[in-house]
């Protein structure tokens, strides 16, 4: 038996130089997340304030929970399900719970990357379909849906989505998001083809040109008006809302699914790599790099939102200004943005009656500036918005969804890794079937299923699936995890195999963390984030086109135990077919 595992360890493809690894592993954490979630729950949280639980949630629970899971996968080298049914056999559905959450999160996750692909395409129209309403069948004015909304919301909900009033009116399939769909599991077959050997190579530019693209928008923003004034409100602190225990409920659930732990795929890739590596340095540069990305982002994606503010208060001035010169018969730019403010009391002052009987609407950048939004919502609909008012727009989208493409990219290599890995362990396929054949077939099957996020009333579905495959079984799955190996495995052990590996047994602090502190914080958060999802429900299940900066989504009850009773029935004892011959 000894001979065999060693003829099996020797088999196992490794990495061709530690850069690849470590680019992989950081192409896994920074996925769309970093960009379009963070700066939210910055914006929404006290700003600068909202730093100090995300922080805290980074060194207690995120890098630990990180480094047990490459020192694991490194010294045990398999993937997620060998792992754990060699620690027990009786955890042997932890890895198979990871293997699902992965496999559900594939199929939702590479519907982004097809979203990305529609709106890559039409950035190279000018002008771009959704800077302007499109005219009505009659061609008589412009469409009447469009213009109770704004151009990018009818874009984004009408011309991309085709959205249906509510998740019981499935439509039909969306011939153009079909294709998409198509394109997307395409290149993520091209990209897996050869394994980690292609993956290894893909990621110097799914990983690099990320960061390439958000330094160009961050030097671009910042010499745009208003972009100071985005950075301000994002990062001026309110202490008092760190009284709030949401906050610190976010900031660790935020922390905990930005690394991406517990679906196995750290397990999977750390699992190439030599022996004797310094796993410890990777992960706290991975977890590092993962939390200044957030920051990085925050500060490119705030530049941008403070100018599109500022150029939404400019023009809610300019109507005024417009209403105000016709009205006194002023001449023209005898009122100017810079002085309405004080034309603006005088003529109150002097007219109140006539200036109250007016059409002012009323202009304040910081409403402006609370439009917060994150999600599909940022991606797809406030940040094209402000691409449009950028000089040379077009550029700036094709860069923006080139680089949204890159991120999920980089992510769906790390999710569909966590899938093959562990069906290569569990033997599923026979051998004589070829790597490339395996992972068509996965592709295939994924393809297909995620063809319902393409009907009419695909947007609902994949909310639901963002809301719940990703949460709370993760939550659960990690919690297992640790107590698989801190107290199943032996922290003895495990110590003495972070010694062989590093030349050196883990600090005081990690081991504190391990026993004690990471599966106390896991645990609240479980408890917490179960007892808030009880008492709210997701708002996405109809909608209400009513003007307003998003669509209204009205919530309807729905089985949120669904996922967790999936996850859980995973986690039973799992026998292999290689433990089924033992007993035999």
């Amino acid at each position: 038996m000894g001979k065999t595992k060693d003829s099996e360890v020797e088999e196992r493809p490794k990495w061709d130089n530690k850069a690849e690894y470590l680019l992989t592993c950081i192409g896994f954490a920074v996925g769309v997340g970093n960009v379009w979630r963070f700066p939210y729950l910055c914006q929404i949280y006290g700003g600068g304030a909202f730093l100090i639980p995300y922080l805290i949630a980074l060194v207690f629970e995120g890098l630990p929970l990180l480094y047990l899971e490459m020192a694991i996968g490194q010294r045990l080298r398999m993937g997620s399900i060998g792992v754990w049914k060699s620690i027990s056999p009786v955890l042997g559905g932890v890895g198979i719970a990871s293997m699902i959450v992965s496999f559900l999160v594939s199929i939702f996750y590479n519907t982004l990357l097809a979203w990305a692909m529609w709106y890559f395409f039409h950035s190279f129209q000018n002008p771009m379909p959704w800077s302007q309403c499109p005219v009505n069948h009659n061609l008589t004015g412009y469409n009447e849906e469009c213009v109770k909304s704004t151009p990018a919301n009818y874009f984004w909900y009408r011309e991309t989505l085709n959205i249906t009033p509510d998740i019981e009116t499935s439509g039909s399939l969306q011939w153009w998001l079909v294709i998409c769909l198509a394109s997307a599991w395409c290149v993520v077959y091209i990209c897996f083809i050869r394994g980690i050997q292609s993956i290894g190579k893909a990621v110097y530019v799914t990983t690099t040109f990320p960061y390439l693209v958000l330094t160009i928008f961050l030097i671009r923003a910042l010499t745009l008006p208003g972009s100071t004034d985005g950075l301000v409100y994002l990062f001026t602190p309110d202490w008092e809302i760190l009284k709030n225990p949401q906050v610190w409920l976010d900031a660790a659930t935020q922390i905990f699914f930005s690394l991406s732990v517990a679906f196995g795929s750290f397990i999977a890739f750390s699992s190439y790599n030599a022996e004797r590596n310094n796993c410890e340095r990777d992960a706290v540069l991975v977890g590092v790099i993962n939390s200044a990305t957030s920051l990085y982002a925050s500060i490119s994606i705030f530049s941008i939102l403070g100018f599109k503010a500022n150029s939404a208060y400019n023009s809610c001035n300019e109507e005024n200004i417009l209403i105000l010169t016709n009205h006194f018969e002023f001449s023209d730019q005898n009122i100017t943005v810079e002085n309405y403010d004080h034309w603006f009391k005088y003529l109150n002052r002097s007219y109140p009656g006539e200036v109250a009987g007016l059409d002012l609407r009323h202009c304040d950048l910081q409403t402006f500036l609370d439009q917060s939004a994150s999600g599909t919502g940022l991606a797809f609909i406030v940040i094209s918005e402000a691409v449009i008012e950028m000089p040379g727009s077009q550029i700036w989208a094709i860069l923006f969804f080139t680089m949204l493409f890159s991120l999920g990219l980089s992510s769906m290599f790390g999710n569909l890794e966590a899938v093959l890995t562990p069906i290569k362990d569990l033997n599923l396929f026979p051998k004589w079937i070829p790597h490339e054949l395996v992972t068509a077939i996965i592709c295939l099957i994924a393809f297909s299923t995620a063809l319902i996020f393409t009907l009419g009333s695909g947007n609902y579905w994949f909310e639901i699936f963002n809301g719940y495959v990703g949460s709370l079984p993760l939550l659960i799955v990690a919690l297992f995890e640790i107590i698989g190996v801190i107290y199943v495995y032996g922290m003895k052990r495990f110590s003495e195999d972070i010694y062989f590996m590093t030349g050196k047994k883990p600090n005081i602090f990690w081991k504190a963390c391990w026993m004690v502190i990471s599966p106390l914080m896991l645990l609240v958060v479980l408890v917490a984030y179960v007892v808030v999802q009880a008492q709210k429900r997701p708002s996405y299940l109809t909608w209400n086109p009513d003007y307003e900066l998003f669509p209204k989504m009205e919530s309807k009850q729905y089985p949120d135990w669904v996922f967790a009773i999936i996850i859980l029935l995973s986690l039973l004892p799992v026998e292999t077919q290689e433990q089924k011959n033992r007993r035999a």
